[in-house]
């Protein structure tokens, strides 16, 4: 699983090229060390970055939410919706959706982000600038702590040593990808987030999730609840990286 969401790495990396930073085609080499192969339609960055843009902003939708999203086409939004994260552009439109596959043969494989552009609405600045890291890291807190009352109440034995060795083998807490002008408490935010949403996106899957006593109601409700709490980090991961680029942009203080 890559560390960070492809996307979120190259709303970050792109911005910091159109602002002084590395040209494209390195801001995508430093995006994505860990992938590959990287193709599709990418030269539509440099086309938005001509006609004036100056920001490229993430989303991490799901079904049922495409909020964060910028309004488009059914293939548009059920693609991002499918992939789980998209970049957009707010100022003429326009969105980038990644599809993640492996390919090579077993004992040599390789991992390729193919990306798709689509049309898409326009969307006010102003809806982007009134996100807040206070408010963004404020409600974080609040929903961590919301959701661990409720893990306690739906009780049964804690995962036992396989099902947890799983889960810390896949958090990291170095962050790499990401540019040098990410601005300190955005990326504190963006790691505490990212790290929240690998660990319920990989534990709600883990096979020993049902053992030491676990009954299938208590991982049925524990599974509701990891996928609740991947929505919630999923949530402030996307809004603490557009602040990240917003500041990047030079729309606020870093």
């Amino acid at each position: 699983m890559l560390e960070l969401p492809a996307s979120v790495r190259l709303a970050l990396w792109v911005t910091a090229s159109w602002h002084g930073g590395p040209a494209t085609s390195d801001a995508l080499a430093r995006a994505f060390p860990d992938l590959d192969h990287v193709a599709g339609d990418l030269g539509r960055l440099d086309v938005w970055r001509d006609l004036g843009e100056q920001a490229l902003f993430v989303a991490l939708p799901r079904p049922g939410d495409l909020s964060r999203m910028p309004r488009g086409s059914a293939p548009a939004t059920a693609h991002a919706a499918d992939a789980g994260e998209c970049v957009f552009v707010a100022g003429i439109g326009g969105v980038l959706v990644p599809t993640l596959s492996e390919f090579g043969p077993e004992g040599d494989v390789g991992v390729r982000a193919d990306w798709t552009a689509y049309e898409a609405d326009p969307v006010p600045r102003h809806r982007m600038e009134m996100l807040d890291l206070r408010e963004i890291e404020r409600e974080l807190m609040h929903r961590l702590r919301d959701h661990t009352t409720r893990f306690e109440e739906v009780g049964g034995h804690p995962w036992g040593d396989e099902a947890r060795a799983e889960a810390q083998s896949d958090l990291d807490t170095a962050l790499w990808g990401i540019p040098p002008a990410t601005p300190g408490r955005a990326l504190r935010i963006i790691s505490l987030a990212a790290n929240l949403s690998r660990l319920a996106h990989r534990t709600s899957g883990l096979t020993a999730l049902g053992s030491s006593g676990l009954d299938a109601g208590t991982a049925a409700g524990r599974g509701l609840l990891l996928r609740s709490l991947a929505a919630d980090a999923d949530s402030a991961l996307s809004d603490a990286t557009n602040v990240a680029v917003m500041s990047i942009a030079g729309w606020r203080p870093a």
